[in-house]
């Protein structure tokens, strides 16, 4: 799968990909012969951002921008917080209609969500290369992720459920029983803005729980583009659609999720900093969160790994999605006998990457979201050469429209330097030397997250060392492939300041539930 992130808008004022329309109906991309195929996806030139069974929305109306021009796609009226307590209301009804409904039922709705999502699979993979700026194999396989848990979760439909314990009393049961929390609060960020609601939404709804979704605002087309999809199957099914509930909204409805004691679980996908905020929020309303945060993820290379695997999957990690995933690789720990031969093959690899508009088949890096991303980008170079990088690949702007930078390898910094332990959410890979395994390990734990990590090597007995407890303190750890990807059936996630949250596959289901002996 191609995993994550980041910083979705919850506290945050609206950013520049967001801004409000400016622009007069006749500029928009949707209205362009072009881009008609926007329409197939039931998407008009003003699109109301309130889905509750019923579409609306009184808010705020925001338009949408590509980042490969610069140029308004369409807008979306968000939701008021007049519409947002409605929403919730009408969720929490919707609930007890869903809640009675046998999982497998439950399971049998949200297999047929997956087969509408697969007969839209192009045009939606189509809207997220547009509106996010991943390149369109990215959007069609992030569509397709949300396809393959929507499979996983109709088979969990017919699995969930708790054991039957011995009693310690003559004549007794000890029973664990799980029951759904009620309302799950999806809160997504802009670099996969349709995959992270599926994870969520497919797992949330077949445990019995009803789901309110909040996505970036930068990508609210497709946040409705999705709803409505999703809205037409529980319409046939005779469910009310609030089961399914959208609110388009910037941080007075982040805001407002987070100490909403009628949300029962928050699931918060973003930056840490944010997070944290999220986090404190709902735990002092003793609620329940899920955080899916950052990552400043490392691979790790030994003189002994098969440097044909490691070019390609170097690059591929740190470049995929213009460096735009949680588990992009941001570090790049060399022995220092291979350093010097590493570096001239990876920045030769680096020189033929194909640079684009991100809907080409034959583009493999487009732009980033924002221009406020550019301008983080080149802070981000400018630091590390202040702090004695040196940039042999890349660090700067490309001379076209949209938001493009140069993917960037620096060398030179010390494993601890300031802008090392940065997560700058661009494609920069910082490129260390090291000696020793144990030292190595030690530095790639040192950073405050630890979502994702790899290691390169043929040396089984430092392979499971990497694996126990010794190794790496991340919650994704890879041998022999790249850090940016991860399959359905595990739990994705990750420890320390990556939030300790659990998606997706394994018991992640448990999260959605609550337990009674």
């Amino acid at each position: 799968m191609l995993r994550v992130r980041r910083a979705a808008s919850l506290l945050l004022p609206l950013r520049a990909g967001a801004r409000a329309p400016a622009a007069a109906m006749a500029t928009l991309l949707i209205s362009q012969p072009r881009y008609a195929w926007l329409r197939e996806l039931g998407l008009q030139e003003e699109n109301p951002g309130v889905y509750n069974g019923r579409w609306g929305g009184g808010g705020q109306v925001v338009t949408t921008y590509c980042p490969a021009n610069n140029q308004p796609i369409a807008s979306v009226r968000q939701a008021s917080l007049e519409d947002y307590e409605e929403t919730v209301k009408k969720a929490k009804e919707a609930w007890k209609v869903w809640a009675d409904i046998p999982a497998p039922k439950r399971g049998e709705i949200v297999r047929q969500i997956g087969d509408a999502l697969r007969q839209k699979i192009k045009v939606l993979g189509s809207l997220v290369s547009l509106e996010m700026g991943k390149i369109f194999v990215e959007g069609v396989g992030e569509v397709q992720e949300y396809v393959d848990v929507c499979d996983y979760a109709v088979g969990l439909s017919r699995m969930i459920g708790g054991p039957i314990l011995p009693s310690e009393r003559p004549g007794h049961a000890l029973i664990e029983q799980w029951n759904p929390v009620g309302l799950v609060g999806i809160i997504t960020a802009f670099n996969f803005p349709v995959a992270v609601y599926g994870w969520n939404s497919a797992i949330a709804m077949i445990c019995g729980n009803a789901c309110l979704w909040k996505g970036a605002p930068t990508t609210s087309l497709i946040s409705v583009a999705v709803t409505k999809i999703i809205a037409k199957v529980l319409e046939d099914n005779k469910v009310p659609g609030a089961v399914c509930s959208l609110v388009c909204g910037g941080a007075d409805i982040g805001t407002a999720m987070a100490r909403d004691e009628k949300i029962d679980l928050l699931s918060f996908t973003g930056s840490t900093k944010v997070g944290k905020q999220v986090a404190l929020m709902v735990q002092e309303r003793f609620g329940r969160s899920l955080l899916e945060l950052g990552g400043n993820n490392a691979i790790i290379v030994f003189d002994d790994a098969d440097l044909n695997l490691v070019i390609p999957s170097a690059l591929f990690a740190a470049v995929g999605t213009a460096g735009q995933r949680c588990t992009t690789a941001r570090r790049l720990f060399l022995h220092e006998s291979i350093h010097d031969e590493v570096v001239a093959k990876l920045s030769k690899a680096y020189a033929q990457v194909r640079i684009g508009d991100p809907w080409d088949s034959d583009t493999l890096y487009g732009p980033l979201h924002t221009k406020e991303a550019v301008k983080m980008f080149l802070d981000a170079v400018e630091q590390a050469k202040q702090q004695g990088g040196s940039v042999v690949y890349g660090g700067k702007v490309i001379n076209r429209p949209g938001n493009y930078v140069e993917p960037t390898i620096v060398t030179g910094l010390p494993h601890n330097a300031p802008i090392v332990h940065t997560e700058t959410f661009a494609p920069i890979l910082y490129v260390l030397k090291f000696k020793e395994e144990e030292k190595v390990f030690a530095w790639n734990n040192e950073v405050k997250q630890g979502l994702s990590s790899s290691l390169f090597t043929k040396d089984l007995g430092r392979i499971f060392r990497w694996l126990g407890p010794k190794g790496s303190d991340c919650g994704i750890v890879n041998v022999n492939i790249p850090t940016s990807g991860a399959e359905i059936g595990g739990a994705f996630g990750g420890e320390k300041h990556t939030g300790g949250g659990r998606e997706s596959g394994s018991d992640s289901w448990k999260l959605y539930m609550r337990r009674s002996t």
